[in-house]
């Protein structure tokens, strides 16, 4: 299991075998994801649709888009 150590300043190097299975190249922006009670890295420079089965699959029924339309107008009503 590839491993790395925390320096003084809070940066550790992120081992090669790491980078070249997430496709990270110099520049890349990670994020760290609190999931299941671990942080997960993930490349934030990757399609949204990486994420597709993330949270697990979605029990409940259909939803349309005017039935989510109406729900986020509904919330940032709330919020306001």
């Amino acid at each position: 299991m590839p491993s790395a150590t925390l320096t003084s300043k809070g940066q550790v190097t992120i081992p090669i075998d790491v980078r070249n299975t997430l496709g990270l190249q110099t520049g890349s922006r990670v994020d760290f994801v609190w999931r299941d009670g671990v942080y997960v890295l993930m490349p934030s420079t990757r399609s949204v649709t990486r994420l597709a089965g993330f949270f697990g699959p979605y029990e409940g029924p259909p939803v349309s888009v005017e039935q989510m339309n109406d729900d986020v107008a509904a919330a940032m009503g709330a919020s306001s």
